[in-house]
């Protein structure tokens, strides 16, 4: 088994540096005319940028010194970030290679010889004429060709200076295409990660979206329930981040706020003054809690204790009556590795199912359970709805549900795609969001 484990990291590390390669070769060694500071350059980058994303990885899991995880993580996670779409632009461009080939050939044909030919001399440059033809008993001849004076008013180009009037040798027609083809794929890759942090970094817009629940009271039509999950404090979304999500959330006016897991990548000691703006939140039946993976990674125990210092309420399998509904929370799947993990009967065993029940718990892979359990409406995050385009595709294969509103026998499940990002602080094609779902009483 290990020794499968080996392999495959080893296969992923072979693939990984191939395509570095291929990047490098096309970026860097075709736009260059030949070894120089522009081709040194690029080298270093290619070598630096995967040296670095591996190094913030290391630095995070490892629980560095957290100014080193600063220090490392917008470098190494933007790399992450730009060489995806380094590495889509440029296969990309191969396919409109040949189109720019076939434009270029359109050009002088010097282009490709590196050169321009020197017009003839004529007029009065011309330093030899033809002499007149002479008869001699029937048979023509020539008569020897004699060098005309030039005259004086006459100016003609000295031979001399023609070297001084050569056109200067033009780029291959090779290296023009892959000068093209390749600024064109970094400018892209560079608009679309620079746009994708921007749109991170602005912070989560609110989505809203109803959810009619059968067993829902008259009374409860139209409570909402602001969700946010996958804040992702860490190294690069900080306390800054943290306080335009309450401000967002707050302007919303819940009646009750669910955070569903993965609210940090670090420690309490590092994060701890990072995830203080938390104490502001603020909704009428109070703002809740559940585990994601993430917290798994950084200490679970001592963030349940810490958002309850804060002045949230952490549902650890477990469950709240409120006037219309239950409300019940499972521990992330995470927990597992350490003993913990969801239980449902703990925390829907006993409860009485003509009430209505909402479901936090941080990954949908656990909608079959909550099936079993006749849970009405479960609350989820933990996709990020993908984040990186095209990940999505790879994120919808290992979730039920991607992002949005489906239904599962008589169970809906919600998925938001997260207020924050991990690793690299860019949405492509996800954008970040927080949820208020309005709550439908079919009676009303």
């Amino acid at each position: 088994m290990i020794a499968l484990v080996v392999l495959a990291g080893l296969a992923v590390l072979a693939a990984f540096a191939g395509l570095h390669w291929y990047a490098w070769r096309r970026l860097v060694r075709d736009t260059t005319a030949g070894p120089g500071p522009a081709r040194r350059a690029g080298t270093v980058v290619f070598v630096a940028g995967p040296l670095l994303m591996f190094a913030a990885l290391a630095a995070e899991r490892t629980g560095a010194p957290f100014l080193l995880q600063r220090v490392l993580a917008w470098p190494g996670f933007m790399w992450m970030a730009v060489s995806l779409y380094l590495l889509l632009a440029l296969l990309a461009g191969e396919l409109v290679r040949p189109l720019v080939r076939r434009w270029g050939e359109r050009g002088p044909a010097s282009a490709e010889a590196g050169g321009v030919a020197e017009p003839p001399l004529t007029g009065a440059g011309e330093t030899a004429e033809s002499a007149p033809e002479t008869r001699t008993g029937g048979a023509t001849e020539s008569a020897p060709a004699t060098a005309a004076p030039a005259p004086t008013t006459a100016l003609s180009p000295a031979p001399s200076l023609a070297p001084s009037v050569a056109l200067s040798p033009a780029p291959s027609r090779r290296l023009f295409v892959s000068r093209v083809v390749g600024g064109t794929a970094a400018a892209v890759a560079a608009g679309t990660v620079g746009y994708g942090t921007y749109g991170v970094l602005r912070g989560p817009k609110v989505k809203r979206v109803t959810v009619p629940l059968a067993r829902l009271p008259r009374a409860a039509h139209g409570f909402r329930i602001t969700v946010v999950s996958d804040i992702h404090l860490g190294p690069i979304l900080g306390r800054g981040f943290t306080r335009r999500v309450v401000d967002t959330v707050n302007s919303t006016q819940p009646d009750l706020i669910a955070v569903v897991g993965d609210l940090v990548d670090g420690t309490v000691e590092h994060l701890g003054p990072a995830a203080a703006p938390l104490a502001g939140l603020r909704a009428r039946h109070g703002a809740y809690f559940v585990t994601g993976n993430h917290e798994y990674f950084s200490g679970a125990e001592q963030w349940v204790d810490h958002v309850r210092e804060l002045g949230l309420h952490p549902l650890r399998n477990a469950r709240t009556e409120l006037p219309a509904f239950d409300l019940a929370g499972v521990d992330d799947v995470a927990g597992e590795s350490e003993g913990k993990g969801p239980d449902f009967a703990r925390a829907l065993g006993d409860r009485d199912r003509s009430r209505a029940s909402v479901l936090l718990a941080h990954q949908p892979v656990v909608i079959h359970d909550a099936v079993e359990h006749g849970v009405d409406l479960q609350l989820s995050g933990h996709t990020h709805g993908g984040q990186l385009w095209p990940g999505n595709f790879v994120a919808d294969l290992a979730n039920p549900t991607l992002a949005g509103l489906e239904r599962y026998g008589d169970t809906q499940l919600y998925v938001t795609r997260g207020a924050g990002a991990w690793g690299p602080p860019v949405r492509v094609g996800a954008p970040s969001d927080i949820t208020v779902v309005e709550l439908a009483s079919r009676q009303a």
